[in-house]
Order: C-alpha cells, then sequence, then structure tokens
C-alpha cells in the first residue's frame, strides 16, 4: 500500500514538472511560429553576437532596453502622467509616466518622443512576463499580450484632458541595438508602443514595436 502510494505521489510531482515546464517553454515556441507568419508586417533580424545572446539585464529598469538610453533623461524627477485604453488587451486607463525607470510601476514613455496628439512619436514601453500569467492591471505582465495586436486595432490615449484615438498599422521586430524605432516622423501624429519578446525568454533578446496612427477628429493637433 504505501509503495503505492509513493509510486503515485511520483506520478504527480513528475506530471507537475513536466506541466511547468511546457508551461514555460511552449510560449517561446508559440510566438516563434506565429510570427514566422507575419511575412509583410515581420522586419527580418540582424543576428546578435554571441556577447548579447548571453547578457541578462532588469528589464524592470526602462532605460536597460536600448543601448546608450542611460543618458537619454531618465530621471524619476518631474514626471508627468497620463492615461492608455487598448480595449482588445483589457486595458483600460492605464498609467504613462513620462519619462522615469520603474516599469513595474506604471508604462513608460521615452523622454523626448512626442507628447499624445502632436505630430511625431510617442514611444511607451512596457513590461511583459509569460502570457498565462497576464493581469492587465499589474504593471510587470501588462504588455503580455501585445503580439496578440493586429492591424486595425484601437487605441484610445486621455491626455491633459482630451482623448486621442489611434489605430494600429504595423507590427515588427527589432534588436536592442534598432533605436531608430524612438526616431521622430512629424509628418503625423504617431504611437509606438514597445515590449521584450519573446514572452518568457530571461534574455529579453529583441523588442516587439507595435505602430498606430492617430485617427483625425475635429481637435487640431501640431507640432
Amino acid at each position: 500500500m504505501k509503495k503505492n502510494v509513493v509510486r503515485f505521489s511520483a506520478l504527480i510531482s513528475g506530471l507537475s514538472g513536466m506541466v511547468i515546464l511546457f508551461g514555460s517553454i511552449w510560449p517561446i515556441l508559440d510566438y516563434t511560429i506565429k510570427n514566422q507568419n507575419l511575412n509583410q508586417l515581420l522586419v527580418p533580424l540582424v543576428e546578435e553576437t554571441p556577447e548579447e545572446k548571453q547578457k541578462v539585464l532588469d528589464f524592470t529598469k526602462a532605460s536597460n532596453w536600448f543601448p546608450g538610453m542611460e543618458n537619454e533623461g531618465f530621471s524619476t524627477s518631474k514626471i508627468s502622467y497620463y492615461n492608455i485604453s487598448i480595449p482588445k488587451l483589457r486595458i483600460n486607463g492605464a498609467t504613462v509616466a513620462i519619462g522615469g525607470e520603474d516599469l513595474s510601476s506604471s508604462l513608460i514613455q521615452y523622454p523626448g518622443t512626442a507628447l499624445p496628439g502632436k505630430n511625431g512619436n510617442s514611444a511607451i514601453f512596457g513590461h511583459s512576463i509569460l502570457p498565462i500569467f497576464y493581469d492587465p492591471k499589474n504593471y510587470i505582465s501588462i504588455f503580455s499580450t501585445l503580439p496578440t495586436l493586429t492591424r486595425g486595432d484601437e487605441i484610445t490615449i486621455n491626455y491633459d484632458g482630451v482623448t486621442y484615438q489611434y489605430k494600429v498599422e504595423e507590427k515588427f521586430e527589432v534588436l536592442p541595438t534598432d533605436i531608430q524605432v524612438l526616431q521622430q516622423d512629424i509628418s503625423d501624429s504617431f504611437l509606438t508602443l514597445v515590449t521584450c519578446v519573446p514572452p518568457g525568454d530571461p534574455r529579453k533578446p529583441k523588442r516587439l514595436v507595435i505602430r498606430a496612427r492617430i485617427v483625425p477628429n475635429d481637435l487640431s493637433y501640431n507640432n
């Protein structure tokens, strides 16, 4: 009887371990497989160096996401806030801090990028973890399902009492060295959402970029 109990316990432990292992590995494989089919939205990636592949950083700090960002004014002082909602991801009124470091307490807008509604590119960073732990109210996991956004999905920003509507136009990946995604294009008002991928990979080797454009309305926007 005791032997049967021990064997049953060992079987349950083994199965539990396999479930946990599968739950950790599958999101990475699933993301990779699905993104192979994003032919017209996914740009080719440059191969990483061995040093880049081995490097593991604290990705709750916004300045670790792109090389050279440490000296770009990431400060926790004199920060302004606004809100963003993404209905498809069940994100409702999430806080965006303009500047700052701590991605565990809010989304972060890269300092120096355009303010919402203005001509230029507003770049917002959000942390992500395994999608099975997704919680739209938890800033550690808030962008975990960002890869599910597709062309035409809506994003709403409420900035300084004004509501701006954006629609997703493209989705692609870049390496941490590809900081051109933060550059400004003043031909219109753009929104760039960024998170680390693949989900569940502690090295966070790539950056997923969602690019959206403002939906024109009666409110004018300018530089």
